[in-house]
């Protein structure tokens, strides 16, 4: 079997999913779906999804697959690789579909080099659970192109990024900063306002400012925030202060302090 065929993107691919957690399992249904005959293998399943053939082992998994699409966590996707790397054949799309860094990516398409596979370093760029397939994704590495032309049609918005593998994951990451640092400054504020006993005032105030927010916003904390460093690093300080009172751990203050400070000397 060579690369993919497009012109019938839905039936024309037979497709290898690994990792049928949350991300994989939705995207796996979505697949089948769409009718493309889906393999999956995990090696502790929590669901597999109706019409999803589970197999044996990872070897019959990829036996027929002409598109090999990787959705276990990071820090698995090299052991992955170099299980999967006898039985992969020149040509197939490999989709690294994982969170892991730019080097650990690189580090895996080199494992798969010898294989002479299409590897694509795959960003999912939003929650997969609600979306399945038409969750956005970045690719880039030498297979970018083979997999956005395999799975836009299915129905996935791919921008591709270039053939440097790393270059998806990169960005990802970056959001991931912002992503998770703001998941980490709700679940702090939220566990100070449950200690004053204001937990639904705040998380109601959190939403509304999370459902108004834009760029507006963006720009002001952006600027407002270099302009007035030094006194925000020191009403960041007093949140320190109310928070060691209460006993909540000020782990996202405290960094808050340290930014803030870099900026007001820095200006």
């Amino acid at each position: 079997m060579g690369l993919v065929r497009l012109e019938q993107p839905s039936h024309s691919a037979t497709v290898a999913v690994f990792g049928l957690g949350e991300a994989g399992s939705a995207i796996a249904e979505d697949l089948v779906r769409r009718g493309v005959r889906t393999v999956g293998w995990d090696p502790q399943p929590k669901r597999i999804p109706p019409n999803v053939t589970l197999a044996p082992n990872p070897a019959a998994a990829v036996a027929e697959a002409d598109v090999v699409l990787v959705l276990t966590p990071a820090r698995a996707a090299a052991d992955v690789a170099q299980v999967l790397l006898p039985r992969l054949r020149d040509g197939q799309v490999y989709a690294d579909g994982t969170s892991a860094s730019p080097g650990q990516k690189r580090g895996t398409a080199s494992i798969l080099e010898p294989a002479g596979v299409l590897f694509a370093d795959v960003a999912l760029m939003a929650p997969v659970p609600g979306r399945g397939l038409r969750t956005p994704a970045l690719a880039s590495g030498p297979g970018a192109e083979a997999f956005a032309a395999w799975a836009g049609p299915l129905g996935m918005p791919v921008r591709v990024l270039g053939p440097e593998v790393g270059a998806a994951s990169g960005r990802k990451l970056v959001r991931s900063i912002f992503m998770k640092g703001l998941a980490a400054s709700a679940i702090e504020a939220l566990r100070a306002a449950e200690a004053l006993g204001c937990v639904d005032e705040v998380y109601r105030d959190v939403a509304q400012t999370l459902q108004e927010a834009n760029d507006t916003l963006l720009r002001r904390l952006l600027e407002g925030t270099r302009t007035h460093a030094a006194r925000r690093a020191q009403e960041m300080r007093d949140t320190v202060e109310l928070l060691e009172s209460l006993r909540v751990p000020a782990r996202v203050a405290r960094a808050c302090v340290e930014w803030l400070d870099e900026l007001a000397t820095s200006r």
